[in-house]
């Protein structure tokens, strides 16, 4: 019974197919949150794929009904050694973005696993199907190692609305708090910072939607016989936009601007480029906050952006002054800004700039959060990434995108480590999404040591600083 043989086991059960014919059999469920008419294949993801799994690991299981948002459900799973021990919580989310099938090239089905050369196609390999599945496998070999025994307890979270925008984790979390109490999350979602290198994060920038409207008149009027004397909504709207933003990306909204990056977090970042593979667009080094590395930007800074707009009939236009102009924005937010204080602080600028006229609506929200990179549990894992690996792992304070980890953050108050499984170029919630086999196979060896050193702590938790 050793740590090498919990990794050789890992990787066996990569070698051999079963973990192949595992993730085939998850995907095959159109877990498509989004759609009302899925929710039986979310339930039956839970009931029919998962329970059964986890059950053979000497887990206890029970789905709970979402008390916000009742076609989502969730799984509670608990393997309870003994309630005296330290628990870890893991989360998974078995849902999916749209598949939009006929988007896919020629030859892929994203309800199929379909393997061309290295990569494995089919929609949610990496987001989130893949993540979990390589998480709950490499916890099923250790156990086996180490005779049906960790040392500590495990929970699993699974949630079937992450992409919906997770209706109702809070409240779960909150509901479900004596079930869930842990001493620290380890969940996988989200990007490496580069295929080949293992990535460690310890939260996320948050996120508010926001969209802006001005409503002139009930009606268009014609250029010529009104031009100059009638306002027009979409001249005034992209004014008002660009008092928010320049043209080169700089957000301009005092309060909504963080005050600096942290000393651990731009340390933290000084390791961290931002993925250049054959996959990703080309950095533009002279876009957004200036004086900041492409790093500094992504990670540790507040952006605002523009995603859609619209004003008259784009694919028609007429002659004629449009009655109204529409936009939908997103703030991508570190800690330290307040998500509820968003649209606040986007009216009062609006004002003092001269645009009373344009409504400001906030559609959705979601919490920023950072362990403090100085936490034990941090170097604890860098070091066992690095002792598996034998490469020396990236640490990012936060990722760039959001993620629910405030139910866990706050709601549960739980140190969270997140460790990925995939990359920035695998396309999720996109078509084609796919994962490399090699880096699938590295991760589940990732895992087992990281669920190995877990037991071999002896109940010290959390870990005595290095």
């Amino acid at each position: 019974m050793d740590r090498q043989h919990a990794l050789a086991r890992a990787a066996e059960h990569f070698d051999s197919g079963a973990f192949f014919a595992d993730l085939e059999r998850r995907v095959a469920f159109r877990t498509e949150s989004a759609f009302p008419d899925r929710e039986q294949d979310l339930r039956a993801y839970l009931t029919e794929e998962m329970v059964p799994a986890v059950d053979r690991m000497g887990f206890t299981t029970r789905v709970v009904e979402n008390p916000v948002s009742p076609r989502h459900p969730f799984l509670v799973a608990r393997r309870i050694e003994d309630p005296s021990l330290p628990t870890v919580l893991t989360y998974g989310h078995g849902d999916v973005q749209p598949a939009h099938a006929e988007q896919w090239r020629e030859g892929l089905d994203p309800w199929r696993v379909t393997i061309e050369g290295d990569r494995w196609y089919g929609r949610g390999v990496a987001d989130n199907k893949g993540q979990h599945t390589v998480n709950l496998v490499a916890l099923g070999q250790v156990i086996a190692e180490r005779g049906g025994r960790l040392g500590y307890n495990v929970t699993l979270l699974l949630d079937m609305g992450e992409e919906f925008g997770s209706p109702g984790l809070n409240e779960v979390c909150d509901q479900e708090r004596a079930d869930l109490a842990a001493d620290l999350l380890i969940g996988s979602d989200g990007p490496r910072i580069a295929a080949d290198r293992p990535t460690v994060f310890l939260g996320s920038r948050g996120s508010v939607n926001v969209t802006f409207r001005v409503q002139a008149r009930g009606e268009a009027h014609h250029s010529g016989n009104w031009g100059g004397v009638l306002s027009n909504p979409a001249t005034v709207l992209v004014n008002a936009l660009a008092s928010l933003v320049d043209g080169r990306g700089r957000l301009l909204v005092e309060g909504l601007r963080p005050s600096g990056v942290p000393e651990p977090v731009w340390r933290a970042l000084i390791d961290v480029p931002v993925d250049q593979g054959p996959d990703s667009p080309v950095v533009d080094e002279d876009w957004g906050e200036p004086g900041l590395t492409p790093s500094e930007r992504l990670f540790g800074w507040n952006t605002l952006e523009l995603l859609a707009m619209t004003a008259g009939d784009p694919d028609g236009p007429v002659n004629a002054i449009p009655p109204s102009a529409r936009a939908h924005c997103q703030l991508r937010f570190v800690v330290g800004t307040d998500a509820g204080r968003v649209a606040g602080l986007l009216r009062e600028h609006l004002d003092r700039a001269g645009f009373p006229m344009v409504e400001v609506s906030q559609d959705h929200a979601m919490v920023a959060t950072r362990l403090d990179p100085e936490d034990p549990w941090v170097a604890w894992t860098l070091t066992s990434l690095q002792r598996t690996t034998d490469t020396r792992p990236a640490l990012l304070p936060n990722l760039g995108g959001s993620l629910p980890n405030g139910a866990f953050a706050d709601v549960l108050g739980l140190p969270t480590v997140w460790v990925p499984h995939s990359y920035p170029g695998c396309a999720q919630h996109a078509p084609n999404e796919h994962l490399p086999a090699p880096l699938v196979r590295e991760s589940l060896q990732v895992m087992a040591g990281l669920w190995w050193d877990l037991a071999e702590l002896g109940g010290e938790w959390p870990p005595r600083a290095r």
